[in-house]
């Protein structure tokens, strides 16, 4: 799928993403020094350059991954167009990101330790993203995913944390809560702490959520889900509630 970041987007849509990120970032912005993360590159195998990303983006699945599937619609393009809107927004106001993808690939050979492939792509895959992330030093990792579910009706964003660390919580928390306030009002939907099933957040020892954007199973959120328009207010939700977390933590020291 095309690359359709926020520079393609027509400017009516990102003026009205950006309304209201102000109150979370701006009144916040001088905490958030120290450069910017250029071209958005994704993250490499080794030390990472200083200072750190703030933020590392992981767009679920890749590749031979696709993720959840309805029709023509697949999870991991959906993923990683939400996960460069979110990556270009958090570049234009200073604050470091890394991608751990930025292509339609898996990342099950990122690593030369991990050598024999065979039916273990998906496992090696989730072991690089967990060894990108934490070896990044970042203060907060983001997955980015969709839902699906037999039950067609199923619907709303959900964000799942951590049970290693109380700011994963916290970060989980504030993304919840912009979501109810700025996507849908009437999503009831409370953060989760992930269990062994999600392997990542199981494991990980850095603060970090993992948000199901929506469910692909339903049809009025698919519809919305493949417009570039709702995507991009779905990235400017992550992107404002992980801002106000930033500066919390800021705050906090």
């Amino acid at each position: 799928m095309k690359r359709n970041y926020i520079p393609r987007f027509v400017l009516n849509y990102t003026v009205y993403a950006f309304l209201f990120m102000g109150a979370a970032v701006l009144v916040g912005r001088a905490a958030f020094t120290g450069g910017l993360s250029g071209d958005g590159a994704a993250l490499t195998a080794g030390v990472p350059e200083s200072p750190p990303p703030q933020i590392v983006i992981d767009p679920g699945h890749g590749g031979e991954d696709g993720g959840a599937t309805v029709g023509d619609t697949l999870e991991k393009d959906l993923n990683l167009q939400i996960a460069g809107c979110l990556n270009d927004m958090y570049t234009l106001f200073g604050i470091r990101s890394e991608m751990t993808r930025t292509e339609d690939v898996m990342l099950y050979d990122r690593f030369d330790d991990l050598e024999d492939y065979r039916g273990k792509k998906k496992s090696y895959d989730l072991r690089s993203r967990l060894r990108l992330a934490e070896e990044s030093g970042a203060a907060l990792y983001v997955g980015v995913h969709m839902n699906k579910f037999p039950q067609e009706s199923s619907k709303g964003l959900q964000v799942y944390y951590s049970p290693n660390t109380d700011e994963s919580a916290r970060a989980a928390q504030i993304t919840q809560s912009y979501a109810k306030k700025y996507l849908d009002p009437a999503n009831e939907r409370e953060t989760k702490q992930a269990t062994s099933a999600i392997y990542i957040l199981k494991r990980i020892r850095i603060p970090a959520v993992l948000v199901e954007c929506g469910f692909l199973s339903n049809a009025e959120e698919r519809a919305l889900l493949e417009t570039p328009e709702y995507r991009l207010k779905v990235a400017a939700v992550l992107f404002a509630s992980t801002g106000e977390y930033l500066q919390v933590q800021e705050k906090g020291r």
